[in-house]
């Protein structure tokens, strides 16, 4: 792993809390994230009083705070499940923010060692990523490395990371239908290298175990698609899918990098695959037909910031898909909300 500074000042550890007891989570994690300030979201729809041992830095927030600050019952229920998560982003003042699930602990290496999340996310996010030129030997910054024999030199500087998408061992992050078919298959190969997404590349971004520039991409890492207003399928499954779509075509137009591979987290089972089946068919349908859309996406020369490209991205998602099905009508109309709340949020941060 190439060597760069970690300012404890720039880190937000941010936590979606769907069970009520992280004494354990937290105790496991300790090692490599008690040095940092650590952002607790419980999920609204969580009843019991969630259990938070002593000796970490913590900003907690429940629904009462949720409500408070984003002062709109319709924008506070895009907040339930683990898209609780997108609140702690919301709440982050810092310029990096690493999000873990609730169900992951450290995994180890193939020396047996623990993986330290936090230094690995920070060194992706603070090497250049190489979007146009694919490297052979994948990140050309990670140690023992570097570019291949023809690679343009006018390219090696690279362009900044912007978003760290780690993985994971033991559950894989398959679909419902795949989970269904194959039941006791893991994922026990640990893959020790990092590569950046090529430009112009869609890609599924699990919101599990990531890291992003906030002052960045901030805005673009944002909830906003929910299948039904009563809750009957489970849409938080494919938020993040949804997310990391618009953030990887706002960062492709930026000029921005997106990197996966290393770090990699050891991922609990829970949950009846089954069950999930009945229940996110429709939300898998639906990111089949919108995958057209965000391959043709053209942004204007004048959306020069995240900020930008999402006011535009809720225009088109509203003319483009809005007829599809109401969901996209929704979600067009939580984009726009969502960047009222951020930018009151962060303007509330700098007072």
């Amino acid at each position: 792993m190439s060597q760069v500074s970690i300012m404890n000042e720039e880190i937000d550890i941010v936590i979606g809390a769907i069970q009520s007891d992280l004494t354990s989570f937290l105790e496991d994690w300790r090692p490599f994230i008690s040095q940092f300030h650590l952002i607790i979201v419980q999920d609204p729809d969580l009843k019991e009083e969630v259990k938070i041992p002593e000796g970490f830095n913590v900003d907690f927030y429940k629904k009462s705070d949720i409500v408070l600050t984003v002062g709109s019952s319709s924008v506070s229920s895009l907040f339930s499940g683990y898209s609780c998560r997108y609140f702690g982003y919301l709440m982050s003042r810092k310029k990096y923010v690493i999000s873990i699930d609730d169900d992951c602990t450290p995994a180890k290496d193939t020396n047996g060692n623990l993986v330290d999340v936090v230094a690995q996310h920070i060194t992706n996010l603070k090497t250049p990523a190489t979007p146009f030129f694919f490297n052979t030997l994948y990140d050309p910054f990670c140690k023992g490395t570097d570019f291949v024999r023809g690679y343009p030199f006018s390219l090696r500087s690279g362009v900044p990371c912007v978003l760290s998408c780690g993985l994971w061992l033991n559950l894989a992050d398959y679909d419902a239908p795949t989970q269904a078919l194959k039941p006791e298959q893991t994922n026990n190969r640990y893959v020790d290298a990092v590569l950046t997404i090529p430009a112009k590349t869609l890609m599924p971004v699990s919101g599990i175990n990531i890291a992003f520039n906030r002052e960045l991409v901030g805005p673009a890492l944002l909830p906003a698609f929910k299948l039904a207003k009563e809750g009957k399928f489970r849409w938080e499954t494919m938020e993040d899918i949804w997310t990391g779509m618009c953030v990887k075509v706002i960062s492709d137009h930026l000029g921005f990098g997106v990197k996966s591979g290393l770090p990699y987290v050891w991922r609990k089972e829970r949950g009846n695959p089954v069950d999930s089946l009945k229940k996110e068919w429709q939300g898998v349908k639906l990111m089949e037909e919108v995958v057209p859309f965000f391959q043709s996406l053209i942004f204007s020369k004048e959306a020069v910031t995240a900020e930008d490209c999402v006011k535009e991205m809720a225009t088109a998602v509203k003319e483009r898909l809005g007829q599809m099905d109401p969901v996209f009508a929704r979600a067009a109309e939580a984009m726009l909300e969502w960047l009222k709340v951020w930018n009151a949020v962060r303007s509330q941060q700098v007072s």
